[in-house]
């Protein structure tokens, strides 16, 4: 019996996999989902160096038998529903961490079911048998391991790390393994002769910290002992809401960035209002030409779920950061919203004259309405009826203006 049993389980190349499932001709083909830049590539393509977010003449490049589709995110949101139906059936205690993967506490269904590993080869069968998907999954005793687990089966594959075995199969991993361990991180460890987990399990504390800095080091040497206290926590919410749009070659000009971000603002509300949240920050996202990027911020007086306030607010931050946009060009743009709370816990303010507050909430929900019931793309805001605001990987690849039929 396990003291704790934890699943990780992580559905391999999503949207690619949902592209072959969906289109047998692309079965076991170099596949990759984008045009003008990949969003994600089949393990076939991965072969060849394809991954996002490459520019595609790159990967055309890489992979000459490349087989490029425009993403269908309607079908990788329906897919992920029908894939977490079968987590949720599986175990009461799941917790999302992103459209395509999830940690599973299956420790309370050794009695009833049996041990870990055959709940999740189990879970992996039904997975392929009723959502038609490969999924990988990593079984240990913390969600660290469990993770580290499942991305060493992939692809299409189970790691179980049994009780006692923990640090045998932890320590010979490259020091990237750990959370938090980025290139550059990475590249500083490796020059002082760090290159495995075991390495930073026998370092002294004080040198990790003159290495990495004190919190850093401090949670690099838990985990390299295989210490991670987090359980998993079923129905967590979100902690952040956001969006962000692509665009290769830096060129966007002012208007088309005022746009892109119009749009990217009215999805982050929708989003927003239908998770009955309201959020204080707002944080803008930017990402150059050079591949560096950069974020601005702002946190709000009182909490809110407008798309209004949401798109003034960084319409601002855009503004601010518009001198280095000019002199470095932009790649993408993106939103966030946090400093999250239920919108039942903050008392609305009285009408008074001039106040408009309550008015945008009107017309927020009925667009809300509207797109729920016809489609999302029903409804769009005027600034928007005219101006190719798509991400670019769905554009059509002749370039020829948008031209909406609404």
């Amino acid at each position: 019996m396990w003291d704790q049993a934890i699943l990780h389980a992580d559905l391999d190349a999503f949207y690619a996999s949902v592209e072959q499932r969906d289109d047998p001709s692309l079965a076991n083909k170099p596949v990759a989902v984008g045009m003008g830049m990949v969003l994600a590539a089949s393990y076939e393509a991965r072969r060849f160096g394809v991954r996002a977010p490459l520019n595609e003449r790159e990967a055309r490049r890489r992979c000459p038998g490349l087989l490029v589709v425009p993403p269908r995110m309607d079908a990788y949101v329906e897919a992920s529903e029908a894939v977490f139906k079968v987590f949720a059936d599986s175990s009461p205690k799941v917790e999302a961490m992103s459209i395509d993967e999830a940690f599973i506490d299956v420790t309370g269904l050794q009695r009833l079911v049996g041990p870990p590993e055959l709940v999740a080869e189990r879970l992996r069968q039904r997975v392929l048998a009723e959502v038609g998907l490969p999924l990988s999954v990593g079984v240990a005793s913390t969600k660290f391991l469990a993770k580290v687990a499942s991305t060493v089966s992939k692809p299409n594959g189970l790691r179980v790390v049994e009780p006692g075995a923990e640090i045998e199969f932890l320590h010979p991993l490259p020091v990237a393994a750990l959370w938090g361990v980025g290139p550059k991180t990475a590249d500083r460890l490796k020059a002082r002769g760090i290159r495995t987990v075991a390495d930073v399990a026998r370092i002294e504390p004080q040198i990790l910290c003159d290495i990495v800095g004190k919190g850093a080091a401090n949670h690099l040497h838990a985990l390299s002992h295989n210490r991670d206290p987090r359980s998993v926590v079923a129905g967590r919410r979100n902690r952040s809401i956001g969006s962000q749009r692509s665009f290769p070659g830096g060129g966007v000009g002012r208007d088309g960035a005022e746009a892109i971000l119009l749009s990217v603002c009215d999805g982050v509300g929708n989003r927003l209002r239908s998770s009955h949240q309201l959020a204080r920050t707002i944080t803008l996202r930017l990402r150059f030409s050079d591949f560096t990027s950069a974020t601005r911020s702002r946190t709000l007086p009182d909490p809110t779920e407008s798309t209004r306030v949401v798109h003034q607010t960084a319409s601002d931050l855009l503004d601010i950061a518009w001198a280095t946009i000019m002199e470095r060009g932009l790649t993408k743009v993106g939103i966030a919203v946090s400093n999250l709370c239920p919108d039942t816990a903050v008392q609305l303010s009285l009408p008074f004259e001039g106040d408009h507050r309550l008015d945008d909430g009107t017309i927020d929900r009925a667009v809300d309405a509207a797109r729920s019931r016809f489609g999302y793309d029903s409804v769009t805001r005027a600034r928007l009826a005219t101006v190719d605001h798509r991400p670019w990987a769905t554009r059509a690849p002749t370039g020829e203006n948008y031209q909406p039929d609404r």
